[in-house]
């Protein structure tokens, strides 16, 4: 499976898988940035990716990110379409400085880790009922049994 890919920096490294199992692959900042305690920032990665036909690219945050920096990636999760990969669309990592003091990211720092996963678009079905049992609302699945 091949991806397309712009470095809008030459001097930014390609993404890289670090083992031969690795699911993901480490993306890093392409700036030096001063995080201030509790301040949420766009990091710049100098990178523009199209995901291979049939896939999106996941955004997610390195396992070690809060421990080794204080930082989380703001909203968990990011998606980027296939088609989110025009001149201007730069990947960016969306990170939250959760300590009492600031975090210094530098260029290079790897950050998050991407992988390229399947996607389906589905066509919807209106109904007026799916099912006739609830399971009972939001947080209710103890006690339910479907047998």
């Amino acid at each position: 499976m091949q991806a397309k890919i712009v470095r809008l920096d030459k001097a930014v490294e390609l993404p890289q898988y670090h083992t031969l199992e690795s699911a993901g692959f480490d993306i890093a900042s392409s700036e030096d940035k001063i995080i201030k305690p509790k301040e949420l920032v766009l990091l710049d990665t100098g990178l523009i990716i199209q995901a291979p036909e049939g896939h999106f690219l996941l955004i997610a945050a390195r396992s070690s990110l809060p421990l080794k920096k204080g930082l989380m990636v703001s909203n968990g999760i990011g998606v980027v379409d296939r088609d989110y990969c025009g001149p201007e669309d730069q990947i960016r990592i969306s990170v939250y400085n959760f300590r009492d003091e600031p975090v210094e990211v530098k260029k290079g720092d790897r950050l998050a880790q991407g992988l390229f996963l399947p996607v389906d678009q589905v066509e919807w079905i209106e109904t007026e009922n799916i099912k006739d049992q609830s399971r009972g609302g939001f947080g209710s699945s103890g006690g339910y049994t479907n047998v």
